[in-house]
Protein backbone atom coordinates (compact mmCIF):
# COMPACT_ATOMS: atom_id res chain seq x y z
CA UNK A 1 0.00 0.00 0.00
CA UNK A 2 1.23 3.29 -0.70
CA UNK A 3 1.68 5.88 1.96
CA UNK A 4 0.55 9.65 1.63
CA UNK A 5 4.20 10.72 2.32
CA UNK A 6 5.05 8.88 -0.80
CA UNK A 7 1.88 10.31 -3.13
CA UNK A 8 2.74 13.85 -2.03
CA UNK A 9 6.46 13.00 -3.40
CA UNK A 10 5.18 11.46 -6.42
CA UNK A 11 2.73 14.50 -6.94
CA UNK A 12 -0.54 12.26 -6.53
CA UNK A 13 -3.23 13.81 -4.40
CA UNK A 14 -2.11 13.19 -1.05
CA UNK A 15 -3.98 14.24 2.80
CA UNK A 16 -1.63 16.76 4.70
CA UNK A 17 -3.03 15.64 8.06
CA UNK A 18 -1.28 12.23 7.71
CA UNK A 19 0.24 11.48 10.96
CA UNK A 20 3.69 10.67 9.13
CA UNK A 21 3.60 14.29 7.41
CA UNK A 22 2.96 15.85 10.50
CA UNK A 23 5.37 14.18 12.93
CA UNK A 24 7.66 15.89 9.95
CA UNK A 25 6.26 19.01 9.94
CA UNK A 26 6.62 19.00 13.05
CA UNK A 27 10.23 17.99 13.32
CA UNK A 28 11.44 20.82 11.02
CA UNK A 29 9.35 23.31 13.05
CA UNK A 30 11.58 22.60 16.00
CA UNK A 31 14.55 22.62 13.72
CA UNK A 32 13.39 26.15 12.34
CA UNK A 33 12.33 27.78 15.78
CA UNK A 34 16.39 26.34 16.88
CA UNK A 35 17.40 28.42 13.35
CA UNK A 36 15.37 31.24 13.81
CA UNK A 37 16.34 31.64 17.56
CA UNK A 38 20.11 31.09 17.03
CA UNK A 39 21.04 31.63 13.22
CA UNK A 40 23.07 28.23 13.93
CA UNK A 41 24.31 27.24 10.33
CA UNK A 42 24.60 23.57 11.32
CA UNK A 43 20.89 23.60 11.40
CA UNK A 44 19.89 24.57 7.91
CA UNK A 45 22.77 21.97 6.83
CA UNK A 46 20.24 19.31 8.80
CA UNK A 47 17.17 20.70 8.18
CA UNK A 48 17.83 20.93 4.26
CA UNK A 49 17.95 18.20 1.45
CA UNK A 50 21.61 19.84 0.29
CA UNK A 51 22.92 22.98 0.69
CA UNK A 52 26.23 24.06 -1.10
CA UNK A 53 29.56 25.63 -0.74
CA UNK A 54 29.46 29.49 0.75
CA UNK A 55 25.76 29.75 0.72
CA UNK A 56 23.65 31.35 3.63
CA UNK A 57 20.32 31.64 4.90
CA UNK A 58 19.09 34.27 7.61
CA UNK A 59 16.38 34.11 9.75
CA UNK A 60 13.27 34.14 10.10
CA UNK A 61 13.26 30.82 7.65
CA UNK A 62 9.87 29.07 7.54
CA UNK A 63 9.21 25.68 5.59
CA UNK A 64 7.15 22.51 5.76
CA UNK A 65 9.52 19.66 5.81
CA UNK A 66 13.33 21.47 4.73
CA UNK A 67 14.21 17.62 3.16
CA UNK A 68 13.38 18.82 -0.09
CA UNK A 69 15.15 21.72 -0.15
CA UNK A 70 17.73 22.29 -2.63
CA UNK A 71 20.18 25.27 -2.02
CA UNK A 72 23.39 25.48 -4.61
CA UNK A 73 26.71 26.80 -3.75
CA UNK A 74 27.11 30.46 -3.20
CA UNK A 75 23.58 31.22 -2.55
CA UNK A 76 21.71 33.21 -0.43
CA UNK A 77 18.33 33.72 1.51
CA UNK A 78 17.11 36.53 2.71
CA UNK A 79 14.79 37.37 5.87
CA UNK A 80 11.41 35.71 6.06
CA UNK A 81 11.83 33.05 3.45
CA UNK A 82 8.64 31.13 3.23
CA UNK A 83 9.55 28.15 1.55
CA UNK A 84 6.83 25.45 1.33
CA UNK A 85 8.48 22.26 0.16
CA UNK A 86 5.36 19.36 -0.60
CA UNK A 87 7.31 18.59 -3.54
CA UNK A 88 11.11 19.86 -4.47
CA UNK A 89 12.51 23.37 -4.70
CA UNK A 90 15.95 22.92 -6.69
CA UNK A 91 17.76 26.66 -6.07
CA UNK A 92 20.72 27.14 -8.22
CA UNK A 93 24.30 28.26 -7.55
CA UNK A 94 24.80 32.40 -6.97
CA UNK A 95 20.62 32.83 -6.37
CA UNK A 96 20.02 35.63 -4.54
CA UNK A 97 16.30 35.77 -3.15
CA UNK A 98 15.30 38.97 -1.52
CA UNK A 99 13.42 39.31 1.73
CA UNK A 100 9.55 37.91 2.65
CA UNK A 101 10.15 35.89 -0.97
CA UNK A 102 7.86 32.70 -1.10
CA UNK A 103 8.53 29.26 -2.88
CA UNK A 104 5.06 27.78 -2.72
CA UNK A 105 5.11 24.13 -4.16
CA UNK A 106 1.56 23.12 -2.34
CA UNK A 107 -1.88 23.02 -4.79
CA UNK A 108 -5.65 22.41 -3.50
CA UNK A 109 -7.83 21.28 -5.19
CA UNK A 110 -10.08 23.77 -7.59
CA UNK A 111 -13.32 22.39 -8.67
CA UNK A 112 -13.56 19.68 -5.95
CA UNK A 113 -14.28 21.48 -2.93
CA UNK A 114 -14.84 18.06 -1.07
CA UNK A 115 -11.50 17.35 -1.27
CA UNK A 116 -10.27 20.35 0.12
CA UNK A 117 -12.63 19.39 2.98
CA UNK A 118 -10.66 16.63 3.25
CA UNK A 119 -7.40 18.21 3.64
CA UNK A 120 -5.96 16.70 0.48
CA UNK A 121 -3.44 18.14 -2.40
CA UNK A 122 -0.89 18.06 -4.14
CA UNK A 123 2.18 19.69 -4.76
CA UNK A 124 4.59 20.63 -8.35
CA UNK A 125 8.20 21.18 -7.86
CA UNK A 126 9.96 24.66 -8.52
CA UNK A 127 13.18 24.97 -9.93
CA UNK A 128 15.33 28.20 -9.91
CA UNK A 129 18.29 28.82 -12.12
CA UNK A 130 21.97 29.73 -11.77
CA UNK A 131 22.48 33.31 -10.71
CA UNK A 132 18.74 33.91 -10.63
CA UNK A 133 17.53 37.33 -8.29
CA UNK A 134 14.19 37.36 -6.90
CA UNK A 135 13.64 40.53 -5.61
CA UNK A 136 11.96 41.23 -2.46
CA UNK A 137 8.50 39.89 -1.90
CA UNK A 138 8.47 37.46 -5.03
CA UNK A 139 5.79 34.60 -4.86
CA UNK A 140 7.03 31.87 -7.20
CA UNK A 141 3.70 29.26 -7.59
CA UNK A 142 3.69 25.27 -7.91
CA UNK A 143 5.22 24.06 -10.79
CA UNK A 144 7.19 27.03 -12.06
CA UNK A 145 10.86 26.75 -13.23
CA UNK A 146 12.85 30.12 -14.19
CA UNK A 147 15.62 29.90 -16.15
CA UNK A 148 19.52 31.26 -15.83
CA UNK A 149 20.27 34.52 -14.90
CA UNK A 150 16.96 35.83 -15.10
CA UNK A 151 16.03 38.70 -12.75
CA UNK A 152 12.40 38.76 -11.24
CA UNK A 153 11.37 42.16 -9.83
CA UNK A 154 10.05 42.64 -6.69
CA UNK A 155 6.32 41.99 -5.61
CA UNK A 156 5.99 40.19 -8.93
CA UNK A 157 3.93 36.76 -8.48
CA UNK A 158 5.03 34.29 -11.10
CA UNK A 159 2.64 31.58 -12.16
CA UNK A 160 4.87 30.52 -15.36
CA UNK A 161 7.54 29.35 -16.34
CA UNK A 162 10.32 32.27 -16.70
CA UNK A 163 12.84 32.12 -19.66
CA UNK A 164 16.85 32.66 -18.94
CA UNK A 165 18.15 36.01 -19.18
CA UNK A 166 15.31 38.25 -19.28
CA UNK A 167 13.87 40.67 -16.39
CA UNK A 168 10.42 39.72 -15.55
CA UNK A 169 7.85 41.68 -13.18
CA UNK A 170 4.40 42.17 -11.93
CA UNK A 171 1.31 40.55 -11.44
CA UNK A 172 1.13 37.97 -12.86
CA UNK A 173 5.00 38.22 -13.75
CA UNK A 174 5.81 38.72 -17.31
CA UNK A 175 9.15 39.00 -19.39
CA UNK A 176 9.76 43.17 -20.22
CA UNK A 177 12.84 42.52 -21.68
CA UNK A 178 16.00 40.60 -22.33
CA UNK A 179 18.96 40.84 -20.15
Amino acid sequence: MITEKQKMMTGRLYRDSDPELVAERRRAQQLLDTFNATRDDTVIQELFGSIGAGSWVVPRLQCDYGYQIHLGANSFLNYDAILMDCATITIGDDVSIGPRAQLLTALHPVEDHEARRQRYETAAPIVIGNNVWLGGGVIVCAGVTIGDNAVIGAGSVVTRDVPPRVLAVGNPCRVVREL
